[in-house]
């Protein structure tokens, strides 16, 4: 259901807020934990950025699209990115498990229509899960949606972080690369975040636990999203933990740290295979 989840006054005031104060961004990100463009005020965003000279990305799994109230207010972005790693609707129900009043033809035609009106640039992106979708014939069938909708790039990506299913497992680097060829335009393999290249983010505690709050992270996964020493991001960590604001969950090897709040998406087996 489309609604304001979030009133759009309080986001225009924190971004406001943000501005007076570093404001330094290459880009703003419509994410988080759940899809954008279902804020029913999402393009006021987009448009204050928009007046502010401040480039936008929209990453949405496409599914609303097919509304065109949503399609004009994505429009207003800079770079959208969709996800898509099936090729109808039995594949669609498998790999995304979407609402049951979903369907994957409406969900392409959107796309579709979305991609004919954007002047900005589209990217596209898909999810590849080994046993799943990782066989040169469904990568083909995949591949053949997306050269009908024409991006201008297309990303392929794999289980970085605990997926709701075991059997869910990671392709290696060197299989995608295999597959990449198979796309129109040739695909291109999201490479693992380099912190030595990108520039340094000032973190507190109260930024990283914002970042918990969105997705769960592991150390070393904040250790390079903020540049910092493996040692003070612990010391955060350890206080977080100390007064009961996160938690942690061990997950084949891995500590990952989330938000500890009662509506905990992890808990409610919301947190789905997501490589971003």
């Amino acid at each position: 259901m489309r609604k304001e989840y979030i009133p759009i006054d309080t986001v225009l005031t924190e971004l406001q807020s943000w501005l007076e104060t570093d404001g330094e961004a290459d880009y703003i990100t419509l994410s988080g934990s759940g899809e954008p463009t279902l804020h029913s005020n999402f393009g006021d965003i987009l448009q204050f950025l928009r007046q502010k000279s401040i480039p936008s990305v929209l990453l949405t799994n496409g599914s609303m699209l097919k509304l065109p109230e949503v399609r004009d207010a994505a429009a207003c972005a800079d770079i959208v990115k969709v996800s898509l790693s099936a090729w109808d609707q039995s594949s669609f129900e498998w790999i995304n498990r979407p609402h049951p009043q979903l369907q994957f033809i409406e969900l392409i035609n959107g796309i579709k229509m979305f991609r004919a009106q954007f002047a900005g640039k589209l990217w596209m992106e898909v999810f590849i899960m080994m046993g799943i979708n990782s066989s040169p014939e469904a990568v083909t069938k995949v591949a053949a949606q997306i050269k009908e909708i024409a991006p201008d790039h297309v990303h392929l990506n794999t289980v970085v972080r605990p997926p709701a299913e075991e059997f869910a497992g990671p392709m290696q680097q060197i299989k995608l690369a295999e597959l990449a060829g198979i796309f129109d335009p040739p695909a291109e393999v999201i490479a693992e975040f380099n912190a030595n290249s990108e520039k340094h983010i000032a973190a507190t505690e109260s930024s990283i636990l914002s970042m918990l709050q969105r997705r769960p992270c592991t150390t070393s996964q904040i250790v390079d999203v903020y540049g910092m020493h493996i040692n003070e991001v612990s010391k955060y960590l350890g206080d977080l933990m100390r007064t009961g604001q996160i938690r942690e969950k061990r997950k084949k090897g891995d500590v990952y740290y989330a938000a500890a709040r009662p509506e905990n998406r992890w808990e409610s087996g919301e947190i789905k295979t997501n490589g971003r």
